[in-house]
């Protein structure tokens, strides 16, 4: 790639906007052609390069610009990203939300470009501290890589957050890069993808630059093949249970006999010590269900079912139930919360005149809950998106051997939704050095190793049964340590670097 060349909007060219207009369409191929980074698009050129070549083509775009263009730029970056790699909320909103066609696009878009502000914000923050003459290369790198990490945090935190495809999630493996998750998170991932695609961006002819390229991807091979855990007890046999029972049935009263018969059914002919059912597969409230269905599940051992349970105060949550063959039970209530889909923000209650969607009205488990002793291990449950939030897990990890991830994506159809979701659990699985099982309704059920290896999975949209011995593990990886925090401090620290030299 060569230099972009010069600013995009200086006051004396009065050809700036015609300039601009071209150069927005170049920013939202990048942000579409980033997406071939994610899953499911596994060919051995999208694992790494592909999102370096899309960050690192922006990252020239603002060099180019000033804040204002920059940001215009980050805007039609996010958009060419989100509109194709998020496209599964349309379907998610028109198929099975009720909400007619129109509305559904429009609501899409606007979620999307909502999205797109936050690579605005960073192209913005980007110009306003960087030096006009970029004579620092390394350092000014350092300051891309620290606005882009410190936005796409914002991102899955603002309005309780949403961070998928957040540009570390590109790096599970076989990247070579995916070690540093154990240390760093996701978005200390993303930094060091952000870092590597300015560096090659301006000086991919120097020697220095593959050097420091080299030593990156070298300790991220090295970081993966550490045992930052260790095994606790043995191995216990886990059968996870993939009902593909279809959205538009699955609240359907005549329709409810054949879907619990169908994970009753499933539970006795797959023998395990542990028994998993996903996120709401009895669409009933716990205390509702029959015992002899509870006793069908649990034929061969303990189970983890998700269902919905009520609470004292005649709310619901959305739970996952740990149940023993004698039926003593405890519970884990989903504490994040999908906004429009499990409760209505403040001031949204109009939306869901638009939208047709059950049980939406849930109430949030406590922020901290202790792990679930069931099947012989400890099991810290996280149901549906939960486990896009990899600090939130981290309060129970100390003490649990085993993630467990209970979810329903036949909300999104047959869509980049549920790749995408494995391979969030695979990034999950390296940071907490522990293995994640994944019990779906439709896909991608699996489970996945300690170093974010696929051991095993179903194929999705099928009824059937995968069944894993599970190694529970204890023991912290530096992320489960210090969170977030040290990936923040050095993004928080490249900024501040720069904004340093720029005042002195």
């Amino acid at each position: 790639m060569a230099d972009a060349g010069g600013p995009l909007s200086a006051p004396a060219a009065g050809g700036a906007k015609s300039r601009l207009a071209p150069r927005l369409l170049l920013a939202g191929l990048l942000g579409a052609f980033c997406v071939l980074g994610f899953a499911p698009f596994d060919a051995w050129f999208a694992v790494w390069p592909a999102p370096t070549f899309a960050l690192g083509g922006l990252y020239l775009l603002w060099r180019a610009a000033t804040p204002r263009a920059a940001a215009l730029l980050g805007l039609a970056w996010g958009a060419g990203c989100f509109l194709i790699g998020v496209s599964w909320v349309y379907v998610s909103l028109s198929q099975f939300g009720g909400m007619a066609p129109p509305a559904a696009a429009a609501a899409t878009l606007a979620f999307c470009l909502y999205l797109a502000l936050f690579p605005a914000l960073a192209g913005y923050a980007f110009r306003r501290i960087a030096s006009a003459d970029f004579s620092r290369p390394i350092a000014d790198a350092l300051l891309f890589a620290g606005v882009w990490t410190l936005t796409e945090w914002l991102r899955g935190t603002l309005f309780t957050g949403f961070p998928w495809l957040a540009i570390g999630y590109s790096q599970s493996p076989p990247s070579p890069l995916a070690g540093w998750a154990s240390v760093l998170g996701v978005y200390g991932l993303g930094f060091i993808v952000a870092l590597i695609a300015a560096l090659l961006a301006t000086g991919w002819r120097k020697p220095a630059t593959w050097t420091v390229v080299a030593a990156l991807l070298g300790a991220g091979g090295l970081l993966r093949a550490m045992d930052w855990t260790q095994p606790a007890g043995a191995p216990i046999t886990v059968s996870l249970l993939q009902g593909n029972v279809p959205q538009s049935l699955k609240w359907d009263p005549e329709h409810l006999p054949r879907s619990v018969n169908t994970y009753v059914q499933l539970a006795k002919a797959h023998p395990a010590a542990l028994t998993v059912l996903p996120e709401t597969a009895l669409p009933l409230f716990f205390d509702e269900v029959p015992r002899d269905v509870l006793r069908g599940v649990t034929t061969h051992g303990d189970a983890l079912i998700g269902v919905a349970v009520g609470t004292t105060d005649g709310g619901y949550t959305n739970g996952a139930v740990a149940l023993t063959r004698e039926l003593a039970a405890s519970a884990y209530a989903k504490r994040h919360l999908v906004p429009f889909g499990e409760y209505p923000p403040p001031g949204f209650a109009w939306f869901f005149r638009f939208a047709h969607i059950p049980m939406s009205e849930f109430t949030a488990g406590p922020p901290r809950q202790e792990a679930l002793a069931v099947g012989g291990q400890r099991i810290a449950p996280n149901i549906c998106y939960e486990d896009l939030f990899g600090e939130e897990l981290l309060a129970a990890v100390p003490t649990a051997t085993l993630l467990v991830n209970l979810s329903n994506t036949a909300w999104f159809g047959d869509s980049l939704a549920q790749p995408q979701h494995l391979q969030i659990a695979r990034l999950r699985a390296i940071e907490t050095g522990r293995v994640m099982l994944r019990a779906t309704n439709t896909g991608m059920t699996a489970m996945v190793n300690p170093d974010g290896a696929i051991a095993a999975a179903l194929p999705p949209f099928t009824t059937a049964a995968l069944v894993v011995q599970a190694q529970g593990r204890n023991g912290l990886t530096p992320y489960a340590r210090w969170g977030n925090a040290l990936a923040l401090l050095i993004a928080f620290g490249a900024c501040l670097a720069a904004l340093r030299r720029r005042g002195s």
